[in-house]
Formats: structure tokens, sequence, C-alpha cells
């Protein structure tokens, strides 16, 4: 068991729906010692990669992407979940279903800030579905960009995302993946 199987099943709160509460310590509450963690074991799994950026999605995946970015040395880039008078020009823009929220975004990337020449590692907090990481990863290709890799730090295992993500071809790294979640005796089980 890794360290941040051990977190979850230690702060974690398994709720009706297949939901995996974090918030203590991972996407409300953040513990920057944990994420250092992180960062140091995406960096080690991606060790070898050419990575120049990282991309993420607002607002949960945010803090995550910008300690392993310390790791690596490199700038975050996030996805905006709305446009703002902030952002001039043009923009890479993808619809993202959101499993937690329950809605359908548009997600935006001003062209500024990605390019042919760029190599991105996407990190994010959950997948369950793959909706978020399948619309960065097409803001990515529409900027012919690389994606080097991925770095989830949960991913529910139960469901479809990491599957098909594998399947197609990108190299996905999850910290910790949930086989299942019994919400009625809070259990937790790991792959």
């Amino acid at each position: 068991m890794n360290f941040l199987e051990e977190r979850i099943l230690k702060d974690g709160v398994v709720k009706e729906g297949n939901v995996l509460k974090v918030d203590s310590f991972l996407n409300h509450q953040m513990d920057i010692n944990l994420f250092d963690q992180m960062g140091e074991e995406f960096k080690k799994r991606f060790a070898g990669k050419k990575i120049n950026k990282i991309l993420t999605i607002e607002a949960s995946g945010i803090g995550i992407a910008c300690i392993v970015a310390r790791h690596f040395n490199v700038p975050v880039v996030f996805a905006k979940k709305s446009k703002s008078i902030n952002i001039d020009g043009e923009t890479y823009v993808a619809q993202v279903e959101s499993f937690t929220h329950k809605c359908v975004n548009q997600v935006l990337v001003s062209k500024r800030f990605l390019s042919p020449e760029d190599n991105i590692l996407i990190i994010d907090d959950f997948l369950a579905n793959g909706c978020a990481l399948r619309g960065l990863i097409s803001i990515i290709e529409n900027a012919g960009a690389t994606v080097s890799g991925i770095g989830i730090a949960i991913e529910k295992g139960f469901q479809r995302g990491g599957k098909e993500i594998r399947e197609a071809g990108y190299q996905l790294e999850s910290l910790a993946i949930v086989e299942e979640m019994d919400a009625k005796n809070g259990t937790v089980t790991f792959r």
C-alpha cells in the first residue's frame, strides 16, 4: 500500500453514488507535504520523458499540478471553465462533462500558452469516466503539442475512463486506483 492509499483509508469518506470525499487533504483543504510526495512520485514515473509544461483543469487539479511542476521545474497551465476579460485573443476550447458536478463545462486555454513545441504532462486529482482528460487531450492536439503523459492522484478503476485512456496509447499513471467502494461500510479497496 502506498502513501496516498494509506491517506485515503485514514481520512477519506465514502459516500453514496460512488463518491470518495477527500476534501480534508486533497481538493478543499490541501496537504502540501502529501502533494510534495505526489510530485516526487510523478517525477519518478515520468523520468526520461520530455516535459516542458504541466496542464490541468480548473479547479481541484491546480494545487497538485503546481507542486508537480516544481519537481519538473516547468510552468503550469490550467484550462479555465469560463472565459473572463483576462483572457485575450484566441483560445483552444473543449466540452467537458463533470462526474462530480453533473454538468457540462466549456473549458479553454489561451493559444498563447500552448504551442507545437510543447511536451505536456497532464495532472489531475480524479479520473472517473475520463471526460476531463479527453477534453485536455483534444486541446493539446489542437495546439499541435504532444501529450507526454498523464498523472492522476486517484483513479476510480471501476469506471471506464482509465481503461479507455490507456487503450488509446497514453502513459497514464494513477497513484491510487480504487477498485471498489462501499458507502454502507465506509470501505475502499485498491487495485
